[in-house]
């Protein structure tokens, strides 16, 4: 064992840094994740996105098109390609640092022929997909307030904070998503504790409908399934 790694390991314990970010490391979905502080921990919460999708997309073998709103490390567009190895996935984050990480994910993962990661605000790609999903900042002012030092202080604060009542980026979406969807499209998407009926109602006035919630380990509605 190096003892000044683990010194310094150690130190950096003490002073609340997640174990994941200390040894860059996270496992997701079975698979192990390269993390930093660009980029938000993959969290178990996030793993009902893929099984509800797998649970609409059950031919694994179809040439779907996939779109991820705000891909951070990549996990989950990753993982949708060892899924659909015959999909095109378009992986959009508005922050450079967090792709260049999910660009070495994907290369780790053999998958960077499958995804295309760009650079950009979600609303810009001129595409129509089968799949959208989002695990989009969704945390109140509040409830960031009372967060813990392991997540202040060692995760991006811009993949967390979804505006003053954590809802910033549903309405965001909810503007342009129209023109990512046909007829048969479906938008999966993650959100936070008792925000279903605020989300449900943002669509819902763009057009959207949700046709199904789904609740995560703890009886939390986590994910919502909408459709034009």
């Amino acid at each position: 064992i190096d003892i000044y790694k683990f010194k310094s390991a150690f130190k950096r314990r003490m002073k609340q840094e997640p174990v994941s970010k200390i040894f860059n490391n996270k496992e997701f979905w079975n698979l192990n994740f390269l993390v930093n502080q660009s980029v938000l921990d993959p969290r178990p919460e996030s793993e009902f996105l893929i099984q509800t999708i797998k649970k609409y997309f059950s031919n694994l073998k179809s040439n779907i098109k996939i779109c991820d709103l705000g891909t951070g490390s990549g996990c989950l567009a990753i993982i949708l390609a060892k899924i659909y190895s015959k999909s095109k996935i378009s992986a959009i984050d508005i922050s450079k640092e967090a792709l260049k990480i999910a660009v070495k994910n994907a290369k780790k993962h053999n998958v960077d022929n499958q995804i295309k990661f760009l650079n950009c605000d979600w609303s810009k790609l001129n595409d129509r997909f089968d799949i959208i999903l989002s695990n989009p900042p969704y945390l109140s002012y509040n409830e960031y307030a009372k967060c813990k030092i392991n997540i202040k202080n060692f995760e991006p604060k811009i993949a967390l904070m979804g505006g003053y009542d954590g809802l910033r980026s549903y309405r965001e979406i909810s503007k342009f998503i129209h023109s990512y969807m046909h007829e048969k499209s479906f938008l999966f998407i993650e959100m936070g504790k008792l925000q279903v009926n605020a989300i449900k109602e943002i669509f819902f006035k763009k057009k959207l409908n949700a046709i199904s919630t789904i609740k995560d380990y703890h009886q939390i509605d986590r994910v919502l399934v909408l459709k034009k």
